[in-house]
């Protein structure tokens, strides 16, 4: 049995089943995922989700649903499944479903009397096309297979209903038609690899729901265009494959485009691997550009999300050459942005006020990994532009004050991580010295620091120690209250907000604190804000405390960083951990990891999403598949694997 395998009495339990999805991605922007049982819940999923750059920034969905039907002697079993309106789902094909797994690629196995049919699907790389592969196991007589495409042709922050624009015709290719219901979509070509009937009546299915958008206060129903079904009669042991892609081939190279894609496929045996493959989902060409995607179903590509979560999505599973994709096209970015351009990035947010810091650390994590000689002979110019950029308040909110200190306005807009807003305005006006901002910024002069220390220039490296000097004093009298850190301080207030935040002070290489302000901060960590799930964002002592993330937008946006617990904070917690209480704290870390290979097979099989409620049972939400997340929880069993008591700074 494989690490992700889902048996029948789990998959008949809708209950169960439709809270658990699946993404797969084509490193390119096109996506395909739904439940594992084929019943979209989100006006996200769907079978063929892609980037249109000529229409729009999102992405759309062409193909929503395939629905399969097998006919034996005249009688017909569909095999697909909707949700309709009074909690109906129609047709019912999850009951004939036998098992599901996913070790390499997902794998629907479907029983219908004597027929035994496998369904398998990926997508191919860097182009915007789904395969679908049916064997037929078994049959004991002649077995014809049915097959109805559900067409959307829209926004996936959209949802389409039956309309007179929608062109309904279709044109013959080999071994297949082509469609395109609206003139600023591409076609749609749909084949086979084998000779098969279309038979064309368009039909509108009407009031389609997705429970997932109607949880979330979103309009949730609409109508799909079915424009007719394919029909082949399949013998046992026999192989066909369908393809779903904005370009026409000849069905004759599906086989070999099947078994060449195959080839790429990593198994799912553990933990580390089905992280590693939903790391690698996450990439992200654009022409020669790569970007790392902050998450999916609905994330771009966010420089704050891509500079926190580019190590544990490169670095720690050998994806050397996608991190220099990444920061050389990153690189080229910041340095616009630091000779004054304001507009054009694709680098959502790179302007927030922590950006530059993010990315000196993404750069001290390749020096880990490799060399701080190699690290000084790629970084060390922009490292030290970067810092000069800043002390010179060339930031547009970023101001280097007399003390030392970092300081930025929170109050209009949001200037960190904790970043939603009600009104326009942050809901958690982090405002002022906030506290990882000047943690990082201390970190950011030492490491800068070294970078021109270890390439020979000592007057550089000495007035970066000097200005980390002058920080480090300043940040102790500022934030340390005697137990833990102020979560950010603004003339005189003090923020006295338990939040996690803190812990990066003690888990960067370069900390302001000392040892014993170190293990203050950690304890109080531990004891407020540690769950299986990550780091609250909130102790449960605040007044303020709301840790479930439901309802309808303005009710999650207020409790998102509020209570929520959020998995990549981990990352920083476990470090902070390792460096406190070095060997002896080993076990309780590897302990804490089982909470989240458990999700391994909740909400997204084989990765882990964007946050938990703060409060049991943890229940995920949020983004599918986050990268911060991702990222964090594959450094700390990097860091585990690589673990020397000497090496924990």
């Amino acid at each position: 049995m494989s690490y992700l395998n889902f048996n029948k009495t789990l998959l008949i339990n809708l209950d169960k089943s439709l809270t658990k999805e699946m993404i797969r991605t084509n490193r390119a922007g096109a996506y395909n995922s739904t439940t594992l049982i084929d019943c979209n819940t989100r006006k996200y999923h769907g079978q063929l989700v892609m980037p249109i750059p000529e229409i729009d920034d999102t992405n759309h969905v062409l193909l929503s649903s395939l629905d399969e039907t097998v006919i034996q002697h005249g009688a017909e079993f569909n095999l697909g499944i909707h949700k309709y309106e009074g909690n109906t789902y129609s047709p019912s094909g999850h009951k004939y479903i036998r098992q599901f797994d996913c070790e390499v690629v997902s794998r629907t196995i479907y029983r219908v009397g004597g027929v035994i049919l496998s369904k398998e699907r990926m997508l191919v790389s860097f182009e915007p096309r789904v395969l679908f592969k049916y064997t037929l196991l078994e049959a004991h007589s002649p077995t014809l297979l049915r097959f109805k495409p559900f067409l959307a042709f829209r926004s996936v922050n959209d949802l389409t209903h039956q309309n007179d624009m929608a062109d309904t015709s279709y044109v013959e290719v080999q071994d297949g038609i082509r469609m395109c219901l609206y003139e600023s979509y591409p076609c749609l070509h749909m084949q086979f690899s084998k000779k098969i009937t279309y038979v064309h009546q368009p039909d509108w299915h009407k009031n389609i729901e997705y429970f997932k958008e109607q949880e979330r206060g979103y309009a949730y129903k609409e109508d799909l265009l079915v424009p007719g079904y394919f029909e082949m009669p399949m013998k046992k042991g026999e192989s066909i494959i369908f393809s779903a892609g904005i370009t026409e081939l000849s069905p004759r190279k599906l086989k070999a485009l099947w078994e060449e894609e195959l080839t790429r496929r990593n198994e799912r045996v553990d933990m580390f691997s089905c992280l590693k493959n939903s790391a690698q989902q996450l990439y992200k060409r654009e022409g020669d550009k790569t970007y790392l995607l902050a998450g999916y179903p609905w994330f771009g590509a966010r420089a704050r999300d891509q500079f926190v979560a580019l190590p544990g999505c490169t670095l720690t599973i050998e994806r050397m050459d996608y991190f220099n994709a990444i920061i050389e096209t990153s690189i080229a970015e910041l340095k616009r942005f630091m000779d004054g351009e304001r507009t054009g990035f694709k680098l959502l947010g790179i302007e927030d006020p922590d950006v530059l810091l993010w990315f000196l650390w993404t750069i001290q994590q390749y020096a880990i990994s490799t060399s701080i000689e190699e690290a000084a002979n790629r970084f060390c110019e922009i490292a030290s532009d970067i810092i000069s950029y800043i002390r010179k308040q060339n930031h547009p909110n970023l101001f280097l004050h007399n003390n030392g200190l970092l300081y930025t306005n929170g109050t209009e807009h949001p200037a960190t991580w904790m970043n939603a807003v009600e009104n326009g305005r942050p809901i958690t006006p982090r405002t002022g010295y906030v506290v990882e901002i000047n943690a990082l910024w201390y970190n950011a002069l030492k490491f800068t620091s070294l970078l021109s220390r270890t390439n020979g220039n000592e007057h550089s490296a000495d007035l970066f120690d000097y200005q980390a000097e002058i920080a480090r004093e300043t940040f102790i009298k500022t934030f340390w209250n005697g137990t833990y850190l102020y979560d950010y301080v603004d003339g005189n207030y003090n923020d006295i907000e338990v939040r996690p935040n803190m812990i990066l002070a003690v888990a960067l290489a370069f900390s302001p604190l000392d040892r014993h302000q170190q293990k203050s901060v950690l304890d109080i960590t531990t004891k407020e804000l540690l769950t299986p799930k990550g780091l609250r964002t909130l102790s449960p002592k605040s007044g303020f405390y709301r840790p479930t993330y439901i309802g309808g937008q303005l009710e999650r946006d207020r409790n998102y960083h509020n209570g929520p617990a959020w998995p990549f904070t981990f990352g920083g917690f476990a470090q902070a951990y390792l460096k406190v209480y070095k060997e002896s704290g080993r076990s309780f870390i590897e302990r804490m990891l089982i909470g989240f290979e458990g999700e391994m097979t909740e909400l997204c099989v084989g990765s882990l999403p964007e946050l938990f409620d703060g409060n049991p049972p943890f229940k995920g939400h949020g983004g599918m598949s986050f990268a911060m997340s991702v990222a964090e929880i594959l450094r700390v069993l990097d860091l585990l694997k690589k673990y020397d008591n000497a090496n924990i700074q």
